[in-house]
């Protein structure tokens, strides 16, 4: 596994663990999904993102969209 993989697993299962506890316990939780979805915005604009950094120095080889 790569960072663009490890990347798009954590965003894509945040998301989907913001929308069930939303619809199980709270929508306060619709803010997890927004969270992501801002910070994958924000990735895009400035290419920092926080958990490809994280990735990478845990040791995990880089991708081609976050070299």
């Amino acid at each position: 596994m790569n960072v663009d993989r490890a990347v798009f697993l954590m965003a894509g299962t945040i998301t989907l663990l913001g929308l069930l506890l939303a619809l199980i316990v709270s929508q306060w939780f619709l803010l997890l999904p927004a969270f992501v979805g801002a910070n994958m915005l924000q990735a895009s604009i400035t290419g920092l993102c926080p958990a490809a950094m994280i990735f990478k120095r845990m040791g995990m080889p880089a991708g081609c969209a976050f070299n």
